[in-house]
């Protein structure tokens, strides 16, 4: 029955993106399902929007159909199969004109969808594409991180109850097994996005988990198992794969099977050995003392600055450039402590978008939006909000920001008095990061100021919103009845997780 499900689920998504000819590439990644297309135009977006399991839609380097976690891995390839059968399906009509009579949640879709796509033109720049293929190497590996890091807090809460004692040993092997050796997979996924060979990043890689580096002399500096963790395990694969491109150029082509993998691997290991992973360490610490200072001196402001701008850092596409902050923390505390702050503006969103749906108690359309989105919300699950309601008005996104930051100044306020907890893995929001919450107060603790975060978040967000979100004007062209909206003849299903 649940593959049936995923199948339906794709038949009905590939005839609303122009039909099989019209996709180039397809794959996923924790929750979207990301396609390649050859005619933009073709693609039917409020119908997309409307199927009840589509969270909404992304566009960015790819067209992105949010499904979630665990729903993407299963629809993905009852997608692909269907794309193989069906090449000879006709293109799907194009949607409909959005009806006339007032403002619905299809009309704030459209300039959401807008928004984007002038903020895509915008990231087109060197820096921002090359962030986005960093966050391409670290984002496979999530599932990974969450999954080890719940058994990691399984493991930590049966230690502090003296429960099953012979469990722990295992659960702690199965939780730190995959982040002893996250560098490999690092260099990877590194070599893979930069055009190298993958098994060649890794093989580089695997070089700074290697035991016996430390029988090294580095010019009299002492190397340690680990040492640079993911940021060298980057480095060198990347300086693997300029290796591997230059071989390829100047090796006589009889020759290259045996030379370029040689070289690639004796050059990029004897620079990584004898430099990067000593610069990567001396870098490694400092990002985990700045952050741990950071919070400790100045926790309430850094908590209100980061949590408040987190939102427009997603619409610029540079909270990416947190992923690999993210997991060097992890690698170094165990946890990162900048998510839980950061995860306090999805609950200044979701008070905003609560206080939008009390103020426009008229407009039927959009309150359906923000109710159907709501649920998804809570489990930090926030872009539609964001696209579909909150910055296409524009007031309501600015109140969001507000919320954000008060979550993020009580959460901040914590680590400066001392309690300092964070995230075991990245990826999660909203409510769903309370089984990766880890911290030296308890578990107890932890998730009480967590949680009193969120409702900070959600009651400033509200406040915010309901008394400075609306001029009199947008009351007055808003709250009124629309009429029908085609894009919610079904429920308005909830979208994306704004990424840590």
């Amino acid at each position: 029955m649940s593959t049936d499900k995923n199948r339906a689920t794709a038949a009905a998504i590939l005839p609303l993106v122009g039909g099989p000819e019209n996709i180039t590439s397809i794959a996923h990644c924790m929750t979207r399902l990301r396609i390649s297309l050859r005619d933009r135009s073709l693609v039917q977006d409020e119908a997309l929007r409307a199927l009840p399991a589509v969270l909404g839609v992304v566009e960015d380097d790819t067209y992105q159909i949010v499904l979630g976690p665990g729903a993407v891995a299963r629809v993905t390839p009852e997608f692909e199969a269907l794309v193989e059968e069906a090449r000879s399906a006709a293109p799907a009509a194009a949607p409909s004109a959005p009806p006339s009579g007032g403002i619905t949640a299809g009309d704030l879709a459209a300039q959401g969808a807008a928004l984007k796509e002038v903020q895509k033109a915008r990231n087109a720049t060197p820096f921002k594409l090359f962030l986005r293929r960093i966050a391409n190497i670290f984002v496979p590996l999530i599932p990974a991180l969450i999954g080890c890091g719940i058994i990691a807090g399984l493991n930590g809460l049966l230690t502090n109850l003296g429960w099953v004692p012979a469990v722990v040993p295992a659960l702690a092997a199965i939780a730190s097994g995959f982040m002893s050796l996250i560098a490999v997979f690092v260099g990877y996924n590194t070599a893979k996005e930069f055009g190298g060979t993958p098994v060649l990043g890794g093989a580089v890689a695997a070089i700074i988990v290697f035991p016996g580096v430390a029988k090294i002399d580095a010019f009299g500096l002492e190397l340690k198992p680990g040492q640079g963790g993911v940021l060298g395990a980057l480095a060198a694969a990347l300086l693997a794969v300029y290796v591997e491109k230059w071989c390829r150029r100047w090796v006589p082509e009889a020759l290259d099977v045996l030379i370029t993998p040689t070289l690639t691997v004796l050059i990029s290991g004897l620079v990584t050995l004898f430099g990067l992973m000593y610069l990567a360490g001396e870098a490694s610490s400092a990002i985990g003392t700045f952050a741990n200072r950071l919070l400790a001196g100045g926790g309430a402001f850094a908590g209100l600055v980061l949590g408040g701008l987190f939102l427009p850092l997603v619409m610029l596409g540079l909270h990416q450039a947190l992923i690999p902050i993210h997991t060097t923390l992890i690698e170094q505390d165990g946890y990162t402590v900048l998510l839980p702050i950061l995860a306090m503006a999805g609950a200044g969103q979701v008070g905003a978008a609560i206080a939008v749906y009390y103020r426009l108690p008229r407009n039927a359309s959009i309150r359906a939006t923000v109710k159907s989105a709501l649920p998804a919300g809570f489990l930090g699950i926030g872009e539609p909000l964001i696209y579909g309601v909150s910055l296409p008005l524009g007031r309501p996104f600015v109140t969001a920001c507000i919320g954000g930051a008060a979550g993020g100044a009580f959460v901040g306020l914590f680590h400066q008095l001392g309690v300092a907890f964070g995230s075991t893995a990245i990826g999660p929001s909203g409510w769903a990061l309370f089984p990766l919450l880890d911290g030296r107060a308890g578990a107890g603790i932890t998730l009480v100021i967590y949680a009193g975060g969120l409702l900070v978040g959600y009651l400033v967000g509200f406040a915010a919103t309901y008394f400075f979100g609306f001029t009199r004007r947008m009351l007055a062209d808003l709250d009124s009845d629309p009429g029908p909206d085609p894009t919610t003849a079904t429920e308005a299903p909830p979208k994306e997780r704004v990424p840590a």
